[in-house]
């Protein structure tokens, strides 16, 4: 059954990318036509989150003058990841460093570098708590997303959020970029999940955000990806907070494995969930027509020697994902990394993954 959903994605993914090809007028519909092309020819792009401004145990310390060479990824496998992803967090307050403490103005360097030199980027946000003054994990309250929606009592300074994050989209100029606002929508640990609002509510806080950003703020370049978090083997679960056909352009997913459980306990686990969530949304990808990545995944970390080639690679190998992307590799937090790093100890495993032939890296 799996393997009959993961043929019928193909063949809808490959006719949609047989029609971008017949008009390619925009960066948007380039990227889109990119993408299909991966699932068209069952390859899978590796990504990475925040890969140029830092990685393990060193950072960009004077952004205006760094060339942007440095990558983790790059050291061990000689290429950058064809996808990067950053985050817009605090942008709302008008912030110069994201809350990783990323200067913004480092982000756009690296997003329009990694662009340049043939990569695709994407970007997720964790505002904090309007109503509460705490952060996107402050779920103290279940009024937030009422709070700032029309009518809501936050609704005006909210606005004034979006635009500020329009405005640094804006900043970049005539580039498309994968835009995954209110992700891991069908957890609870954010204060727009599935606990804090109702499923109409969180649809008209993703409608709202898409509106503005692209009917009021001509932002038209943006693919927008709509990512919750694991369980979407689960499809009336994952399609009851869908925002509609019209606002959604990718499917993701964002699951990581566990490391509350043995090394071989998790990977087990890890590798069943996968499977059944990836077969679920390759069914949903071919009665939508629209791609579908892994948004995030990943494994605090990797103890485990042969996580990437015997975990990971088995458990998306047969379903047609676009991308894949792991999280960072913290400069600060010396066991706070999801990708390999010059010197781990399991670095070996991790450059089999990236020279498998379905595994795609930026190839400059």
């Amino acid at each position: 059954m799996k393997k009959a959903f993961y043929i019928l994605a193909l063949c809808a993914l490959a006719s949609c990318a047989c029609a971008c090809k017949k008009k390619v007028d925009t960066p948007k519909d380039a990227l889109m036509q990119q993408l299909l092309s991966f699932a068209e020819q069952g390859k899978i792009a590796y990504g990475h989150q925040d890969d140029l401004p830092y990685g393990h145990a060193w950072k960009v310390e004077d952004w205006e003058t760094d060339d942007l060479e440095r990558s983790d990824i790059k050291d061990v496998t000689g290429h950058y990841p064809l996808v990067m992803g950053f985050d817009l967090g605090d942008i709302e307050h008008g912030a110069s460093k994201n809350l990783d403490g990323v200067p913004f103005g480092l982000i756009r360097k690296a997003t329009l570098k990694h662009i340049e030199r043939g990569g695709i980027v994407t970007f997720s946000w964790h505002p904090d708590n309007l109503l509460t003054g705490g952060d996107a994990w402050d779920v103290s309250s279940n009024k937030v997303v009422e709070a700032v929606l029309p009518g809501g009592e936050k609704h005006t300074e909210f606005m004034e959020w979006l635009r500020r994050g329009a405005d640094f989209v804006e900043s970049l100029g005539n580039v498309a970029i994968i835009f995954r606002p209110w992700h891991e929508n069908t957890g609870s640990w954010f204060w727009w999940g599935a606990g804090l609002c109702s499923a109409q509510q969180y649809i008209e806080l993703f409608r709202m955000t898409w509106l503005y950003f692209v009917k009021e703020r001509g932002l038209k370049n943006l693919v927008w990806c709509y990512s919750p978090d694991g369980g979407a083997s689960d499809i009336e679960g994952y399609m009851e907070r869908y925002p509609g056909d019209e606002f959604v352009d990718l499917l993701g997913l964002d699951t990581y494995a566990s490391t509350h459980f043995s090394r071989e306990e998790s990977a087990v686990l890890f590798m069943e969930s996968l499977r059944k969530d990836l077969a679920s949304l390759a069914a949903v990808s071919v009665e939508h027509k629209k791609p579908v990545c892994l948004s995030e995944t990943g494994l605090e970390g990797i103890e485990n020697p042969v996580w990437w080639t015997q975990v990971l690679y088995p458990a998306v190998k047969d379903f047609p994902i676009t991308y894949l992307l792991t999280w960072r590799n913290a400069w600060d937090q010396p066991g706070h990394f999801f990708g390999a790093w010059k010197g781990f100890e399991n670095e070996a495993d991790f450059k089999a993954f990236a020279e498998l032939d379905q595994i795609v890296l930026l190839d400059e």
